[in-house]
């Protein structure tokens, strides 16, 4: 088990050491002038992604803000599971989001659609929606990028096909985005 548990960080520090580091810094400087311009900022996923995307939504809201930056606009729109299941009875699971997306989007918000396969039919929607309505779109994807990383305006791939530790380095990712927005509000 020791040897397993080991080739699993292992594999873990390839995927962080093989990040695409200009993206992500092309991604910070995005979220800043999006939070500076007072556009809202929306994230979602299914499943893990799920998670990612209401915690970073936290992160975004709160912890910049604890950390000394601005107070930010920022909604995971699988947060409301009343509304999600309401449109996934009504109209579809693959209307969960674009839906309620409707219902937020503001021209030059920013969209954030989070999918470990890249190829969630939901997300996709809602970022096809996004594009459409004069958003800047964002994938967070792995296994290759799937179609989320072609319809996305900027795409971050994490280089595995392991859900587990492209789902792992997501979270990583908007922790580190959270800290870098600190600092970038800090100086």
């Amino acid at each position: 088990m020791n040897i397993f548990l080991r080739d699993y960080a292992v594999r873990l520090e390839d995927c962080l050491n093989n990040l695409p580091f200009d993206r992500l810094a092309e991604l910070v400087e995005l979220i800043r002038r999006k939070i500076e311009d007072q556009r809202q900022i929306i994230v979602f996923g299914n499943g893990g992604s799920a998670s990612t995307a209401s915690h970073f939504a936290c992160d975004l809201a709160k912890g910049v803000f604890t950390g000394g930056g601005p107070r930010i606009k920022a909604i995971s729109l699988n947060d409301c599971i009343p509304l999600m299941t309401a449109w996934a009875n009504d109209e579809g699971y693959e209307r969960v989001f674009v839906e309620p997306l409707a219902n937020y989007l503001g021209e030059g918000d920013l969209v954030i659609g989070i999918s470990a396969s890249g190829n969630s039919p939901n997300v996709l929607r809602a970022i096809e929606y996004a594009n459409r309505h004069g958003a800047v779109t964002v994938g967070l994807v792995g296994k290759g990028g799937g179609k989320l990383a072609e319809l996305a305006q900027l795409s971050i791939v994490v280089k595995s096909d392991s859900y587990e530790e492209v789902e792992d380095i997501h979270l990583i990712i908007t922790h580190m985005l959270k800290v870098a927005l600190i600092k970038k509000f800090s100086e």
